[in-house]
């Protein structure tokens, strides 16, 4: 419990002094250095050198250890001033799958010294080896896990360096404000017909035909329940899915209604890979979401905006002081997860 506190305390002080920017200036304001393992190590035998050539009054003990004492404080400045000085800025936030790690695009610029040995890092992602000359930027792609689809704002992105000699670390933090998209991990949707029509004429061709005239073929992973012939296994073991006519809804429409009984999230992942199924095809096709429909249209540029509504539909845009690890979770039916849509 102690622990807790102290962490959120701390965690609400570093949020006060970085706030929330996609550019960050480093200096003395925001640069924290401290000594590392090997750093600690250091001091102490420092420490102890010194007792021994007070005890013995060693002029040769007392050499090297004042010597060695100034090559910690010179590392000291230079670690330091691998960071004063540096602008990291969030050049382009990343796009992805969810469950895959996003990449975002970082721009270092060092000041008026090099910055040599520099790492960005966020939670189980990290890249080491930065060197960036005095006065040049850099572009860094720094990939970032993501868990669930919509928005992904990393809360700090973490940048450090412990050159020269790794006996101190300098690190400071980015809290970017732009958020990446992730989108829904695509599955193979099983076979569905869109609720909605082209026109009257299309309306007048559709047809009706009972379970009676309905093709039978094996189960399928993806196949909804309501189409298992349950008697049948009941009877035989077998299960078998009943593929009948309903009324035909227009094949250039990806529906959202076209999956009854199936979770939103689920109802995501198929109309995910059925746009990217259209897109493979170069076929013509619109997207039917709740409160959001786009037209149908072909081309990258529309099979982008279709991955985009199905990435951020019911949710809300992530606020400065409600940044998450992985990205937000549902504003809209957050019971959704375990139940079933209406």
């Amino acid at each position: 419990m102690i622990k807790q506190s102290v962490g959120r305390r701390f965690s609400r002080w570093i949020n006060r002094r970085i706030p929330r920017a996609d550019s960050v200036l480093f200096s003395q304001k925001n640069i924290f250095i401290l000594p590392t393992g090997a750093g600690v190590v250091f001091g102490i035998l420092l420490l102890i050198m010194l007792i021994t050539g007070i005890n013995y009054q060693n002029s040769l003990i007392y050499l090297l250890t004042f010597m060695l004492g100034a090559l910690f404080v010179g590392a000291m400045h230079q670690t330091h001033r691998n960071l004063s000085g540096l602008s990291l800025s969030l050049v382009q936030p990343g796009e992805g799958v969810a469950g895959e790690d996003i990449p975002f695009r970082f721009r270092v610029s060092s000041g008026k010294d090099d910055s040599l040995a520099i790492s960005l890092s966020v939670e189980d992602s990290r890249v080491e080896g930065i060197h960036v000359p005095a006065g040049e930027s850099k572009d860094v792609t720094l990939p970032v896990p993501s868990a669930w689809r919509g928005y992904l704002r990393p809360d700090r992105v973490r940048i450090e360096t412990r050159f020269p000699f790794g006996l101190l670390k300098a690190w400071s933090w980015v809290r970017p404000s732009s958020a990446g998209l992730v989108f829904p991990r695509p599955l193979a949707a099983p076979e569905a017909l869109s609720t909605l029509e082209d026109g009257p004429e299309n309306a007048a061709a559709a047809k009706t035909a009972g379970q009676d005239e309905a093709d039978l073929r094996p189960w399928r992973e993806g196949d909804l329940s309501p189409r298992v012939m349950w008697k049948r296994f009941a009877r035989s073991g077998q299960m078998v899915v009943a593929d009948w006519e309903a009324k035909q809804g227009s094949p250039h429409w990806l529906d959202f209604a076209a999956f009854p009984g199936v979770d939103n999230e689920l109802r995501l992942s198929y109309l995910a890979w059925l746009v990217q199924d259209r897109a493979a095809k170069g076929a013509r096709f619109g997207l039917n979401l709740p409160g959001e429909v786009i037209e149908p249209d072909s081309g990258k540029v529309h099979v982008e905006r279709c991955l985009r509504a199905l990435a951020i539909w019911g949710e809300e845009k992530p606020r400065d002081d409600d940044a998450r690890a992985f990205g937000t979770r549902r504003k809209l039916d957050r019971a959704a997860r375990g139940g079933k849509a209406a």
